[in-house]
């Protein structure tokens, strides 16, 4: 039997955001907070979910779209993919998108999603989206062969006000046509890192802060994670580290030779510095493990800390274990601490420049505007990577493109993508600075409004080629119950 395993990946790109923005140097006048600090570690700006949305109806509108931009017989999808970790229904993941695209759908007069469609939702924090992709592609490689597979990535990622994480909100979809010769990017599963451990109280979501919420004037469910901001990096940069160390384990590569030799890295993006500090900690490692020629430079870097070659490299032969820094003792402590000492300096070298923010920076500036998306991010990121390229003329037909994805609590994958010949055409397509292209800035009150779940007055927005909630059942009674599940209702 031929291996048809190596020539599956993605054909095509959709997105949905929100259209209620924030200004990010609007909300550190209200704050009190350092705009030129937020600007230069989180970005620009990012969504709220509006009181006509949740995250069933972006994951559904981004679908639509994505069937409506690339022409897609819906009969032809044997695979709906749901990764998120905002859902609001513990039972129910993917077919509650199905029913709506599929109403949808017939009141267009098109065929509906073929009723042999599986549907599954996966959940593991940021990763989901990415074990949503992993779990379609084995789909196309086994027994969905000849068919398509979507998956759609949504998540709504909203944190307490006066937290650490309220600057780094935001909301939003994306949805991947996937199938055998892609017109995109080939997915190179085969080659990929994996890495997981669990880190007890990293990003934790637990039942209970659901109970007793006031819905009154709201259907939203407020959904602010348990987080401690340092410890969550210290767990971000050690799964990183492992997945990268496995994938090159795998491809039998020189960590350092591979990682100058790209062009391009995509990764998860929770703000702006985050993938910056990882990477830049994994190509310090790398020269670590490199030739003397390599050593030699991280020496350089090293001295300019005030810190020896030798104890560096000890320290990276450190297999710490990170549940040790889950405590109120523990959580600001660093279990690399002269390394982290090596990336200030480090930050501050043309080097750094060159193999760090510039193989992060195709699709950077617009991702500025979107805050974080949890599983949307990476594909987000992708999507705007992709326009990039296309309006300034960048060749990246054949090129590796290295792609990393991270969920807290904790695990992270590191897949390589290798750019289809056909992407430019299926570029066109995205129309992703058209997804961003409504918006309604929010004022101070609109804000607080509208993030504590209460009725928002003045809003300019009318929905149209979307997905809205159209109510909340309220029933809860022996003959019939309803309670808490949301109908919805496509506005055309």
């Amino acid at each position: 039997m031929p291996d048809n395993t190596k020539n599956i990946g993605i054909s095509g790109l959709a997105a949905y955001m929100p259209p209620y923005r924030v200004w990010l140097e609007d909300w550190c006048e209200w704050t009190d907070s350092p705009w030129p600090k937020i600007r230069d570690v989180v970005g620009r700006s990012f969504r709220l979910r509006g009181p006509e949305q949740s995250v069933y109806t972006m994951a559904a509108t981004a679908v639509l779209r994505l069937i409506r931009q690339y022409d897609i017989d819906p009969r032809e999808v044997g695979f709906l993919g749901f990764g998120t970790e905002s859902s609001t229904d513990n039972s129910a993941g993917a077919i509650i998108l199905k029913g709506m695209i599929d109403r949808a759908l017939q009141a267009d007069g098109k065929p509906m999603i073929s009723r042999c469609c599986e549907v599954p939702e996966f959940k593991h924090a940021c990763l989901g989206g990415v074990y949503a992709m992993k779990g379609a592609l084995r789909y196309l490689a086994t027994d969905g062969r000849g068919s398509k597979a979507i998956v759609v990535c949504c998540d709504i990622a909203e944190y307490a006000r006066g937290s650490t994480g309220e600057p780094t909100q935001g909301a939003g979809a994306v949805a991947m046509l996937l199938e055998a010769d892609p017109d995109l990017a080939i997915v190179d599963l085969a080659s990929a890192g994996s890495a997981s451990d669990y880190r007890i109280m990293d990003f934790r979501k637990p039942m209970v802060r659901f109970c007793g919420q006031d819905r009154s004037e709201s259907h939203h469910v407020q959904d602010f994670p348990v987080f401690n901001g340092k410890y969550s990096t210290t767990c971000y940069i050690d799964e990183t580290l492992h997945a990268i160390d496995n994938m090159y384990e795998k491809r039998g590569l020189v960590a350092i030779d591979h990682m100058r030799s790209l062009n391009n890295v995509f990764m998860h993006r929770p703000y702006r510095r985050m993938p910056e500090t990882g990477w830049a900690i994994a190509y310090l490692f790398a020269l670590g493990k490199g030739s003397a020629a390599d050593r030699d430079e991280l020496a350089g870097y090293c001295t300019e800390a005030g810190v020896t070659l030798e104890d560096v490299l000890n320290e990276m032969q450190i297999e710490p274990d990170v549940c040790e820094f889950a405590s109120p003792e523990g959580v600001h402590g660093d279990p690399y601490p002269m390394t982290m000492s090596v990336l200030h300096h480090f930050r501050r070298t043309p080097t750094y420049e060159r193999e760090v923010l510039a193989k992060l920076a195709m699709g950077g500036e617009t991702i500025q505007d979107l805050g974080n998306l949890y599983t949307a991010a990476l594909p987000a990121w992708f999507a705007a990577g992709f326009e990039h390229a296309l309006e300034d003329d960048i060749e990246l037909a054949g090129e590796e493109l290295l792609t990393l994805g991270y969920g807290s609590g904790d695990a992270a994958e590191v897949i390589p993508f290798v750019v289809a010949d056909n992407w430019r055409e299926a570029t066109a397509r995205i129309h992703f600075r058209d997804a961003l292209g409504t918006a309604v800035d929010l004022n101070e009150s609109q804000y607080v409004a509208m993030h504590d779940g209460r009725r928002v007055n003045g809003l300019a927005y009318e929905p149209s080629d979307e997905f809205v909630v159209d109510r909340v059942g309220r029933h809860d009674e022996r003959k019939f119950q309803d309670l808490g599940i949301e109908y919805y209702r496509y506005v055309g």
